[in-house]
């Protein structure tokens, strides 16, 4: 079947590996969630997949704590998520790799744009752990980063809801889905897409965003076949 996307930029959040349980790993939340990547890598799709690391930190842990030293936490807890991520996937049968912002040969190759590449094209889903690797840059910077770095045809963002809306759905039945948008009404309206830093390199660099409903996985696949769900955003 073909492709509209055929290397793409997922982002998922931590919390969506976490489950029910909103915190750690559920292995069923995580197991349907690496079955809708299968999915996908079984059509023919070249993956990328940048991971928050919510189920395991968010923010800092006082008022009083360093911001600099709480956003280090956070990259490190994405480390871990990307190892995870990695290990059910080729618990699946889907060959994968880890390549992390920040040295630690321990742990997963560092993070070149040729060596995600050479991934991509190897057949291999690669997952990018760390962020940025720079503290103040959110995943959703980090995912539109990495997906200019590897040249994706698009930035697929997972969230828990089925597109953007112009205002919270779960709290106003009202709320107006978005099929289109733009990232300049997406920065000049504030609206709850990704933070600024994300939306401003996705339109200097021509890369749409789908946003769409991770609670069917196999909206992976769906979005990677170009099927109309979600809220597509581009300039």
């Amino acid at each position: 079947m073909e492709l509209r996307y055929k290397r793409v930029l997922l982002k998922l959040s931590g919390e969506a590996l976490a489950g029910a349980g909103h915190t750690g790993f559920d292995e069923t939340a995580m197991a349907a969630i690496c079955g809708g990547i299968k999915a996908a890598h079984a059509l023919g799709a070249q993956i990328g997949i940048v991971v928050g690391g919510g189920n395991f930190w968010r923010g800092r842990s006082s008022g009083e704590m360093d911001r600099m030293a709480a956003d280090r936490i956070g990259m490190l807890a994405t480390v871990m998520n990307a190892v995870a991520v990695k290990d059910m996937l080729r618990r699946l049968g889907v060959p994968a790799v880890v390549l992390t912002s920040a040295v630690m040969p321990q742990v997963a190759d560092t993070f070149t744009s040729e060596k995600a590449v050479a991934a991509l094209e190897a057949g291999q889903v690669a997952v990018f752990g760390g962020g940025t690797g720079c503290p103040l840059f959110s995943t959703d910077t980090a995912s539109a980063l990495r997906a200019v770095e590897i040249g994706a045809d698009v930035m697929l963002k997972a969230t828990m809801v089925d597109g953007v809306y112009d205002k919270d759905p779960h709290k106003y039945p009202d709320a107006v889905k978005y099929d289109t948008l733009t990232f300049t009404r997406v920065l000049d309206e504030r609206l709850a897409v990704m933070d600024a830093a994300a939306a401003a390199l996705c339109r200097e660099n021509a890369l749409p965003c789908l946003v769409f409903d991770l609670g069917d996985a196999q909206n992976i696949a769906r979005a990677v076949r170009g099927e109309p769900i979600g809220t597509l955003v581009r300039e």
